[in-house]
């Protein structure tokens, strides 16, 4: 198969944004496996080339996987879709995204005055409120109490 692309022109950004994210979960990894190894392993005069050596050579086989699995026929063919169709839709304008974030966060504020206000008058304020003792419930058979 090579280090060729398949359909090496299309689907740029997606499969540009795919390699980066695959490359970020692969450096998260890396940094536990390297955490792990830097905790557990023994002090020796190895320890620096296993601890730094297995996580790089493990994000290179990575980094090598992920290469060749976005390069597959089939993954592209749908990363090249998947562009094509993002292409296609009618994005908000600016004005018309202000106007929903300014609906959705005062829509949250009136909600939340509301479950304030519920909670202050049937809670008895902001103090304990109405509480139910459970010193007294015995459940059969399970012997917690």
């Amino acid at each position: 198969m090579g280090f060729q692309l398949y359909k090496s022109g299309q689907g740029r950004y997606l499969r540009g944004g795919t390699g980066v994210a695959a490359a970020l979960v692969d450096l998260v990894f890396c940094y536990y496996l390297w955490t792990l190894l830097s905790r557990y392993l023994a002090e020796n005069a190895y320890k620096p080339y296993l601890e730094y050596g297995i996580p790089a050579a493990v994000f290179a086989v990575l980094g090598v996987a992920v290469f060749f699995y976005v390069n597959k026929p089939n993954v592209v063919d749908f990363l090249v879709a998947t562009e094509s169709e993002m292409k296609k839709v009618s994005w908000s304008s600016r004005a018309e995204l202000v106007g929903s974030t300014a609906v959705v966060i005062a829509t949250i504020i009136v909600l939340a005055v509301i479950i304030f206000v519920c909670d202050y008058v049937f809670g008895g304020g902001l103090g304990e409120g109405w509480t139910v003792p459970f010193t007294d419930i015995r459940i059969p058979g399970l012997g917690l109490w």
